[in-house]
């Protein structure tokens, strides 16, 4: 057996060049090939793929997610060329928040790949020159060392090519391998690649791409400003954020995912990692059909919830019977309403009768909105960071901070939730009492409170906040909806919360 050391150097790009690890599917490579081969009439071994004649050349259609290419409708093999570019770009993690993201063609995940079994794909990868890094890529689906890995080593301001055959139909995960390789994965470098069967896929109405990734950055969820990567938390696989599609909020809101009653829908799911296991579910559907890792073999039915490994990948198909919101989370939950895996797939449409057959009560979404990363048992100082310079500025950091930590239940809008949430909007108990609305942030409150005239039955729980974050957030909050534009002060705070008791009147 070759020792570490030979295996190393078999993988060095050049002298001085950082090694990259072996391919993901170099493991029983050569035993998958070998059963594929058959001996043609003039003695040669080959696959009755290769045997098939290629015929013309395309240039593939990449998407960002959650938008598919178009499903391949040609009944032969043929060239296709993909050009996919490597940049490193500032982008939003969530709101308030941005991080320097690497990534396969300006985006996280990457492009999706749409090829056919068969097809000869020559594979174009070009750094941009403002990268720092030298990057490749390693495709899961590519039969051969390293997956492309060695072959597409680039450095910035270079470019390098190199050709497979997509042998295996399957959905396959394609990743950033150059050292150190978990940094640039964990940095959003990862995409899919579907390999459609020669046949094509099933007809649907809707396709999606979805790709969960787990980010480690040096501030804690929420903490506003460019936040930096954090090789230590990476390798504790102590995530602070773990997102759909690259980001907080990527599929929520405006962004949600939409389609018709009556749909039949198709996911192509998945996990960038670089280290979490993805417990992939929808709430309120049942997956009829389930490809678990990839795979395109027969598929298990009537699922509730599939496992999707780091690098790995499943495909889930249902269909829409009844209208609403469809909340879309890992459900390792506190991964999903603390750290951002959560998405929305609104269903519009169809017959109201009957779509009361299926369900009766009504819909609403705003409970499954992101509760944020604030601790909702015990307080906790914040990270000190360089306080607020006026009240524009807290208003701005406050608003990051809401979002993020309130408006699961109060709402985006500050309306709240009737019978349930009372609103931040044009609300009376703010607007009468500064020191009632500190409190009530700082120190929690439980019983019957009356907001704007209505009664509420409910608990606020203490806030792990700083006292910087709460008075951003609450000049936020009265700078909004009709409020007063009061300005609260972190002095203001640091004084109620000195008095340690609950708020008078126990108003909320």
């Amino acid at each position: 057996m070759k020792n570490k050391k030979q295996i190393l150097a078999a993988f060095a790009v050049s002298a001085g060049a950082a090694f990259l690890i072996p391919s993901c599917n170099e493991s029983g490579a050569q035993a998958t090939a070998d059963e594929k081969k058959t001996e043609t009439s003039d003695g040669d071994l080959a696959t009755p793929l290769l045997a098939q004649p290629i015929k013309g050349e395309e240039v593939a259609v990449l998407t960002d997610a959650p938008n598919v290419p178009p499903p391949i409708t040609r009944k032969h093999r043929t060239k296709v060329v993909v050009n996919l570019e490597v940049t490193e770009v500032v982008k939003t993690m969530a709101d308030g928040v941005d991080y320097t993201f690497w990534t396969f063609g300006g985006s996280v995940p990457g492009k999706f790949i749409r090829v056919r079994e068969g097809d000869f794909v020559e594979f174009h990868l070009a750094n941009h020159p403002s990268s720092k890094m030298p990057h490749n890529i390693d495709l899961h689906a590519v039969t051969g060392p390293g997956g492309g890995a060695a072959a597409s080593f680039t450095a910035p301001g270079h470019k390098s090519e190199f050709s497979f055959t997509a042998l295996n139909p399957g959905l396959y995960v394609y990743h950033c391998a150059t050292a150190p390789v978990g940094m640039h994965v964990a940095n959003g470098m990862y995409g899919l690649i579907l390999v459609e069967p020669q046949e094509g896929l099933p007809k649907v109405d809707k396709e999606f791409y979805v790709m969960q990734g787990d980010f480690y950055t040096k501030g804690k969820y929420g903490e506003a400003g460019l936040q930096p990567f954090s090789m230590e938390k990476a390798i504790r696989e102590d995530a602070d954020y773990v997102v759909f599609n690259g980001s907080v909020g990527a599929m929520t809101g405006d962004n949600a995912l939409t389609a018709d009653v009556g749909d039949s829908v198709r996911m192509f799911v998945g996990n960038g990692g670089p280290n979490l296991v993805s417990s992939f579910h929808v709430i309120g559907e049942i997956f009829d059909r389930v490809y678990t890792e990839g795979g395109l073999g027969e598929p298990n039915k009537n699922v509730q919830t599939t496992l999707v490994p780091a690098g790995g990948s499943a495909i889930v198909e249902f269909n829409l019977e009844t209208e609403g919101t469809f909340i879309l989370v890992d459900h390792s939950i506190f991964r999903a309403f603390n750290k951002g895996a959560i998405g929305m797939l609104k269903a519009g449409g169809g017959d109201k009768d009957r779509n009361k057959v299926v369900y009766s009560g009504k819909t609403d979404d705003s409970v499954y909105q992101p509760e944020g990363g604030a601790i909702h048992t015990m307080p906790e100082a914040g990270k000190a960071r360089p306080a607020a310079k006026n009240k524009e500025e807290r208003i701005a950091r406050g608003k990051g901070k809401y979002m993020a930590v309130c408006s699961a239940c109060h709402q985006p809008n500050g309306v709240g939730v009737p019978a349930a949430f009372p609103p931040l909007a044009k609300a009376d108990y703010l607007n009468n009492s500064k020191e009632k609305s500190i409190s009530a942030v700082v120190h929690g409150l439980a019983g019957e409170v009356v907001v704007n005239g209505q009664k509420y039955n409910s608990i606020m729980p203490k806030l792990g906040l700083s006292d910087e974050d709460v008075a951003n957030v609450l000049t936020y909050v009265y700078s909004q909806w009709g409020n007063n534009g009061s300005e609260v002060t972190p002095d203001e705070v640091k004084a109620v919360r000195a008095k340690n008791v609950a708020a008078p009147d126990g108003g909320h």
